[in-house]
């Protein structure tokens, strides 16, 4: 059993407004394979950075849109877990709570959560790369990928890759909840992705509590207010507890 400071439970009891940051690791404890983790099968031979860029897809399509496919096959197998839980369970004791993710899986709105910003994109969307907009629907035939039925382009999954920037409004909006909020949690990532990893020292520089959550030290755990080592999955659910 965790015990947690008196000075970290008043903090989160007085939060008004709470921005939480979410990596790998927290999808991680689902059984989502960390874009990182060594690939298995038909995948083994392929570096995930060298499918994750617009050269690849604007070199073997099909190779791209596969890769993209199989990864969602193994999200659509998996579920939220405690800890995507336990933080759609926070947004309903305070005024405010702003879920920053670098996950792509969707599995905080599953879990319930509904302020939500995806900082990388959504594995389960897909969307045009000509036109750079969202498409629900298409023509039904084996053309991998299939085609735009707006413009007969290749569609693509709504993920940043890299050489991509993240879309301006989303980085605004992440950027935002760092600067007004009262706590600010960094759950599940190494703290060393950009812009991301800045977000945690935005949120210290105007003054807010920073809880870090991660099984391992990162660089951000020498500055972080209160450092919980541990699975997100089993910490989160007693903080909760210990808090509301």
């Amino acid at each position: 059993m965790i015990e947690f400071s008196p000075e970290l439970i008043h903090n989160l009891r007085a939060a008004r407004h709470i921005a939480v940051l979410t990596g790998a690791g927290v999808s991680a404890e689902s059984g989502i394979p960390t874009f990182r983790d060594a690939q298995t099968g038909l995948w083994a031979q392929y570096r995930p950075e060298d499918l994750a860029t617009p050269e690849a897809f604007a070199h073997n399509p099909k190779l791209v849109w596969d890769w993209y496919a199989w990864r969602a096959e193994i999200a659509r197998g998996a579920q939220p877990n405690f800890g995507h839980y336990a933080l759609a369970e926070m947004q309903r004791h305070v005024d405010q709570l702003v879920l920053i993710t670098q996950n792509v899986d969707g599995f905080h709105q599953l879990a319930g959560s509904t302020n939500v910003i995806e900082l990388h994109g959504n594995l389960m969307r897909t969307k045009c790369s000509r036109e750079d907009v969202v498409i629900a629907e298409w023509n039904a035939s084996d053309d991998r990928p299939p085609r735009c039925p707006r413009c007969g382009a290749y569609l693509r999954p709504d993920v940043v890759w890299f050489g991509e920037r993240l879309p301006a409004d989303v980085l605004e909006a992440a950027g935002q909840a760092a600067n007004v909020c009262d706590v600010f949690f960094s759950i599940g990532t190494s703290s060393l992705v950009e812009p991301a990893a800045s977000l945690a020292h935005i949120a210290l520089q105007h003054g807010a509590a920073v809880i870090e959550i991660n099984p391992t030290v990162t660089s951000l755990t020498s500055r972080a207010s209160f450092v919980l080592q541990g699975a997100s999955g089993e910490i989160l659910p007693m903080l909760i507890k210990a808090v509301w």
